[in-house]
């Protein structure tokens, strides 16, 4: 994989009105040992709990199959024959579209009846020759195989016919948005924000998608996924002293050099970095109020996060790993510090080793953890739920 270039993986989501589950099912995976990306979008007959059983099988079936370099139409035919039959349609049905990226190499995409792929490109969307994989069990069914390479600045999208046909029959929607509305859509979003993230991207497609619809309403399930292909946006957190005290002035280098967003975490970080780059430390008093339970951030000119260190740090991780990171009541500091991750691609944790007696107290509340193992945790949740590059470095 080129250094330089990080592949983001959304997919938004709104499920059919009514319905507790969606009937749209995505995957994603990275096997970073052979520089590859996996993304699979599934849309199962009907909707609520038995669409989303037969996505979930086939985003499943799917992803295990394109990992391990199964022939495609053998793999779709596997797909076809394990799916359960509807009760009420009499079918065993779900469409798919299937992206394997080899970043700097050819990449594949396998679709079978979702409405077709995107790749857009210098505000263009690319032609792409696709191959048909016609099988002789199931003959009514057509699987398309394209060979693709992917640059960075390319963006792949798809999604389920519940964009396309969004507004169908309403005023100005005969036949819904179709693949071209939404297109045209793509294009001013892009044109507008230029360097608009796929998370971003996929949500501005879905909520315009269901503004097609009468009063806003979700009349199928509608999901929108996006892989953007681009210059990572990184992120260092410096946390907990050095070791060493006469390592601050590289403890502080490692803030003054970076160029991305810097985030200090605890207030002996935050004055080893003051006193070493002679910046003061600047703390509203109006923001106790909105602390929210948890210390508000301080100011250091130049970095655009300072905060508590290990009480806002257990309150994030536990709060990305229950998913409760975007609820509506988070403390500041945590909302900011949540915010910062969602935001960036590379994220480099640095965490200073020199112990802090005060939390090592075996009076204080057992999720006061030693720094490092909080660190740890939160660099396992990124990876695994937010799908960042982690990088964790002790100093």
């Amino acid at each position: 994989m080129q250094a330089d270039v990080f592949v983001e993986m959304e997919c938004c989501q709104c499920n059919h009105d009514g319905e507790a589950v969606c009937g749209d099912d995505f995957l994603f995976e990275r096997i970073a040992t052979e520089n590859r990306h996996l993304a699979v979008l599934s849309d199962g007959l009907g909707s609520g709990i038995k669409a989303n059983l037969l996505a979930t099988m086939t985003t499943t079936m799917a992803l295990r199959f394109i990992r391990s370099n199964r022939d495609v139409l053998q793999s779709a035919e596997v797909i076809m024959d394990t799916l359960p039959v509807c009760e009420v349609r009499k079918i065993s049905y779900a469409t798919f579209t299937i992206f394997d990226l080899q970043i700097g190499g050819k990449s594949r995409v396998i679709e079978m009846e979702n409405p077709a792929f995107i790749h857009f490109r210098n505000n263009n969307d690319l032609w792409i020759e696709r191959r048909d994989l016609i099988s002789e069990r199931w003959t009514s069914r057509k699987v398309q195989l394209s060979e693709i390479h992917a640059i960075i600045g390319d963006r792949l999208i798809t999604f389920s016919d519940g964009v396309t046909q969004a507004g169908l029959g309403r005023k100005g929607y005969k036949f819904g948005w179709r693949r071209e509305g939404v297109l045209i859509f793509i294009k001013n979003q892009i044109k507008n924000n230029p360097d608009i993230s796929a998370r971003e991207l996929s949500s501005a497609v879905v909520v315009a998608a269901r503004n097609c619809n009468e009063n806003n309403a979700c009349i199928d399930d509608i999901s929108c996924m996006v892989i953007y292909l681009r210059k990572p946006r990184k992120l260092r957190l410096l946390t907990g002293p050095p070791f060493y005290e006469e390592s601050d002035a590289a403890f502080a280098e490692l803030v003054r050099d970076f160029d991305g967003k810097t985030v200090l975490c605890g207030g002996t970080t935050a004055k080893i970095i003051s006193r070493e780059l002679n910046r003061p430390i600047k703390f509203d008093v109006k923001l106790l109020s909105k602390g929210g339970g948890l210390p508000p951030p301080s100011d250091i000119h130049g970095i655009d996060l300072v905060t508590e260190g290990v009480l806002t740090l257990t309150d994030v991780v536990q709060r990305i790993e229950k998913g409760d990171a975007l609820a509506d009541k988070l403390p500041l500091a945590s909302k900011k510090m949540v915010e910062f991750f969602r935001n960036s691609d590379e994220i480099e944790l640095v965490v200073g080793t020199k112990a802090n007696e005060a939390h090592q107290d075996p009076n204080l509340p057992i999720d006061l953890e030693i720094r490092r193992n909080i660190v740890k945790r939160l660099k396992i949740v990124l990876e695994e739920k937010y799908r960042k590059r982690v990088l964790m470095k002790f100093f």
